[in-house]
Formats: structure tokens, C-alpha cells, sequence
């Protein structure tokens, strides 16, 4: 039986530094994303247990909760890997994602002024993404509350930055805007560019 896994990180736990500190870095891999991996791989246990016993189950609510967890799992793991410690990947995307962001914002800046905002202004706890159209062939911003609502169906997803508090707590206390503007300092542009190519 398939299940999900927790992914290792691509860098050290010391590496992001002083932008997320070790111990922020620990607690949201090991304990919250995990947490997302082990509810998810729960669920779908009890889902095969059931379906091999014959079994009811309040299918609503065991796929809405399946939903929350694995988005939970596959944004952390997109949220990992589009971060690098500082000078790794430049300061703004170059390539096809630097041309496609020129094209649709007009400017880096406008592109970065726009995505702060989206992450800023999430309600409760969520994400920002930059995200694309396949059939537009245009990119956009999404704002997602929780790890499941508001998203763009099947649009790639390039880049996110997650808001929820267990992200930033321990270094930013309630201050989400200035773990925000510490994000852009660790941006893997190099990665987000890649899957803007793929």
C-alpha cells in the first residue's frame, strides 16, 4: 500500500537562518508537516479498512478532512523546496519565469508588491501562490485559506509562501508582515523557475 512520506529537507536546519531559525524550522517540518502526513496516511488506512470490510462511513467528511491534510502535505512540500539560504539563487527570477513575470505584472516589483499582499491579507491561516494557466498561458497569484480552499483547479503551482502562525511564531510572534518580507531573502528562484519551464 502507497502512502505518503515526510520529505527531507533540501538544506540544513541552520541554513535558512536568521530568516527562519532553527527551532521554527524543526517544529514546522518534523511536527506539523508530519502531522499532515501522518493524517493523511490515517485516513486512507481507514478508508481501505472499510472498503475491504464492507463498511459505511461518513464519506462527506472523511474526504473533506482527507482534502485538508493532503493539501497540507503537497504545499509544505512545494513550500520546502522553493526555499534556499540566502545568495543560493539570486534575488528575482531570471528565465522563463523572470520574462512570464515581466509580461503579466509589468515589473519584479509589482509582481513581488502584489504576492505580499496576497499573503498578507490570507484570512485566518493559508498561503500565497504563484501560480499558472495553462490555458491562458498567463501567471497568477492564489491566495488559498487553509490548505484547500480557493485554489485554482488544476492550475501548476510555482511558488508558495505558507502563513499559517505555526510558521513564524517563534521568530515573528503576530507579526506576519515582516516574516513576509523575510521570505523574499530565500526564495529558490532557481527551483521556482524550473517548474515554471517544466
Amino acid at each position: 500500500m502507497n502512502l505518503y512520506s515526510l520529505p527531507e529537507l533540501p538544506y540544513g536546519y541552520k541554513d535558512l537562518e536568521p530568516h527562519i531559525s532553527e527551532e521554527q524550522l524543526r517544529i514546522h517540518h518534523d511536527k506539523h508537516h508530519q502531522a499532515y502526513v501522518n493524517s493523511a496516511n490515517a485516513i486512507i488506512q481507514k478508508l481501505d479498512k472499510a472498503r475491504k470490510d464492507g463498511a459505511d462511513i461518513d464519506v462527506k467528511s472523511t474526504l473533506k478532512e482527507l482534502s485538508f491534510h493532503i493539501g497540507g502535505h503537497i504545499l509544505h512540500s512545494l513550500f520546502w523546496s522553493n526555499l534556499a539560504p540566502k545568495g543560493k539563487s539570486g534575488e528575482k527570477p531570471g528565465g522563463v519565469l523572470g520574462d512570464a513575470i515581466e509580461r503579466e505584472f509589468g515589473s519584479f516589483d509589482r509582481f513581488r508588491k502584489e504576492f505580499t499582499q496576497a499573503a498578507v491579507s490570507v484570512e485566518g491561516s493559508g498561503w500565497a501562490a504563484l501560480t499558472f494557466c495553462r490555458q491562458t498561458n498567463r501567471p497568477m497569484i492564489m491566495q488559498i485559506e487553509k490548505h484547500n480552499i480557493n485554489v485554482y483547479p488544476a492550475f501548476r503551482i510555482l511558488m508558495v509562501l505558507d502563513v499559517w502562525e505555526h510558521a513564524y511564531y517563534l521568530d515573528y510572534k503576530n507579526e506576519r508582515a515582516k516574516f513576509v518580507d523575510a521570505f523574499w531573502n530565500i526564495v529558490n528562484w532557481n527551483e521556482v523557475n524550473k517548474r515554471a519551464e517544466e
